[in-house]
């Protein structure tokens, strides 16, 4: 039995990359039943795209996808950095499917302001090639890392996140993450939002802030390189899913449940020509 959702938020997925957890999302997938789901960017990891590695697991989490628009729920792209080459296209409807750089939406008479957020990031603005070069050290840091907590695995010993570790002993990143938070939420409340919702730090985080010209709320999906989360809105609450903690259970169901179409291609006919 899929638990049923309103509203489900993903963002940094970064297919195509070492570091991209494609199987334990597509269990997430397979877990739910969502009316709407926001894919906040970065899902597609265009910057590393390569031939030589985009797996069959990557592949199955976009048929996936597809075939939830196909069928029975509203799909929104929301571009992120590492897949701006969609941004050139603008606001486009496919079906089920909307592709876009922004989004807002009214959610039980409140506003939301969803985006992925890397606008507040100057490294992107200003030096795409150092952020390029940092998105390449961070996959080849995952990389490492799941060697190491491979063999910590096999000797009894519980996993570590040497990312994590870096950022927590770095002040500028902890700064960072603050400052993201702070800006996106004030800028949210000088224009009237809610909530404001986005990806890009992977930082999973749903906090309320107060200014002296209101308050809303902040919240961020996260990623499915480390962190594994997922914002989920029902029946009038946000709540953050975490993979590791639902972990025994997914890890008891099929990878996916549903006849998945032959290729993308025809899911893509299907779509366009389907029901609006």
């Amino acid at each position: 039995m899929k638990r049923s959702v309103e509203l489900v938020v993903i963002s940094d997925v970064h297919l195509g990359t070492y570091g991209c957890r494609a199987k334990e999302l597509l269990r997430y997938l397979s877990s739910i039943a969502p009316k709407k789901l926001i894919l906040n960017g970065d899902i597609i990891d265009i910057w590393q795209f390569r031939k030589s590695y985009f797996p069959e697991s990557h592949l199955q989490v976009l048929k996936y996808i597809l075939d939830l628009a196909y069928t029975d729920c509203e799909v929104v792209y929301i571009t992120g950095n590492h897949d701006e080459m969609l941004r050139k296209f603008g606001k486009m409807q496919f079906g089920r499917i909307e592709l876009t750089n922004r989004k807002l939406l009214e959610i039980d008479n409140k506003k939301a302001w969803i985006f992925h957020g890397d606008v507040f990031d100057a490294s992107i603005q200003h030096t795409k090639w150092l952020a390029k070069l940092g998105g390449w050290g961070y996959d080849r840091l995952i990389q490492l890392n799941n060697i190491m907590n491979w063999g910590l695995t096999k000797l009894g010993y519980e996993k570590y996140s040497l990312s994590k570790r870096i950022k927590n002993s770095v002040k500028k990143a902890l700064k960072f993450i603050s400052d993201f938070e702070e800006t996106a939420s004030h800028l949210a409340i000088e224009n009237g939002y809610d909530y404001v919702i986005c990806g890009h730090i992977h930082q999973p985080q749903i906090r309320q802030i107060e200014t002296k010209k209101g308050c809303c709320t902040y919240l961020n999906s996260g990623d499915w390189i480390e962190n594994l989360s997922a914002l989920e809105y029902h029946k009038g609450h946000w709540s953050l899913f975490s993979y590791e903690h639902h972990k025994p259970h997914l890890e008891q169901r099929p990878i996916a449940d549903r006849n998945l179409h032959n290729n993308v291609e025809d899911l893509l006919r299907s779509i366009i020509s389907g029901p609006i």
